[in-house]
């Protein structure tokens, strides 16, 4: 463990970026995780899920850095100011963004995404692409090629599918688009994106949010 770096995952409540996770710390990977949540429209229990999540993941990775972030007021910006079909394309440049600043912060230089290629419209090779356009770090997405099975069957094995599906909701649920892009083109994504200044709310964001170390019960 720590013989490949340090490395910040994205890790949501779902059953993907925990696995995400898992497969860094066998490269010999530090992972620190990023949760972002919604309140009031992601609950408490929500944030506990994701907390229990780490908790599993520390039998594997150590004792996990944690930092949670209040993603709320962004996630309104969006629906209130940015066209429909870019939200969830423009609300994972600002997560980039935000985790990067976290990292640089805490000398952490690459993020980990629990990514798998063309499974839902924030995920496909064009979407993919603006997301990146947003990082100025490597990201490594080590479910790349997997299909769903897979990946579950790895969650079933490192004990985190249980508690992935347990029905709490997540802030990448919230606001989602009715019809999103699948094919977004990144000039349009940027002419969207830049009509409204999300600094001061990034700089906010990663001033204000919450950081602690979850260590194996």
């Amino acid at each position: 463990m720590g013989t490949s770096g340090r490395a910040m995952l994205l890790l949501s409540g779902g059953i993907d970026s925990p696995v995400a996770g898992y497969m860094m710390a066998k490269r010999g990977v530090i992972v620190s995780a990023v949760h972002f949540e919604s309140p009031p429209y992601t609950s408490e229990r929500a944030r506990m899920k994701v907390e229990k999540l780490a908790e599993i993941m520390t039998g594997y990775c150590g004792a996990i850095n944690f930092h949670c972030v209040n993603f709320s007021a962004i996630q309104e910006t969006i629906r209130d100011h940015m066209p429909e079909e870019f939200f969830t394309i423009i609300m994972r440049r600002l997560m980039m963004e935000i985790a990067q600043r976290i990292c640089e912060s805490d000398g952490i230089s690459c993020l980990i995404t629990g990514e798998s290629l063309g499974q839902v419209a924030s995920q496909t090779m064009a979407a993919m692409v603006c997301t990146d356009n947003a990082c100025r770090m490597p990201v490594f997405r080590p479910l790349i090629g997997m299909d769903k099975s897979e990946i579950v069957a790895i969650s079933r094995k490192i004990g985190t599918f249980e508690t992935s599906i347990e029905p709490y909701e997540d802030c990448c649920t919230v606001f989602t688009p009715k019809h999103p892009k699948t094919k977004p083109v990144l000039m349009d994504v940027l002419n969207a994106q830049s009509g409204f200044d999300f600094e001061p709310m990034i700089q906010q964001a990663v001033a204000e949010h919450k950081r602690y170390t979850i260590y194996k019960n």
